[in-house]
């Protein structure tokens, strides 16, 4: 809802921003119509101001880093013992995939044709169209 009304309220701001009646579109026309003024024959300048200096930035000791990190030992060569013997695996035979019996499935039963009787018609609602009669 605050999106809606966030919304409303832009395209509001919008529409009298770009009204040409604003106050600030009469200005502008105005100012288009009537010659520019002449610039001042000579600007003020600011007085210099002395300011207070700066205190010194004390000095920083540099920061002492940790001792490095030891360096990490060897791993040493593990001798592994042979990988034993995979037993081979004897042949196995299936025996034979029985026959599926062959199914005759029946003819599928005939739908009778059914007429629908014509819808009533409803007084002030009109009917947008007819529907075709369907394909024999």
């Amino acid at each position: 809802m605050a999106s809606a009304s966030v919304l409303f309220a832009t395209a509001l701001a919008m529409a009298l921003m770009l009204s040409s009646t604003s106050d600030a579109a009469r200005r502008r026309a105005d100012d288009v119509t009537t010659p520019a003024a002449a610039a001042p024959a000579a600007v003020p300048t600011v007085p210099a101001v002395a300011l207070p200096p700066m205190p010194a930035v004390p000095v920083v000791p540099a920061a002492t880093l940790p001792p490095p990190i030891p360096a990490v030992p060897a791993v040493p060569n593990a001798a592994m013992p042979p990988m034993p013997a995979v037993p081979a695996v004897p042949k196995a035979t299936l025996p034979p995939m029985p026959a599926v019996p062959k199914v005759t499935l029946p003819p599928m039963p005939s739908v009778p044709k059914v007429t629908l009787p014509p819808m009533p018609s409803i007084p002030g609602v009109p009917v947008p169209f007819l529907a075709p009669p369907p394909s024999a």
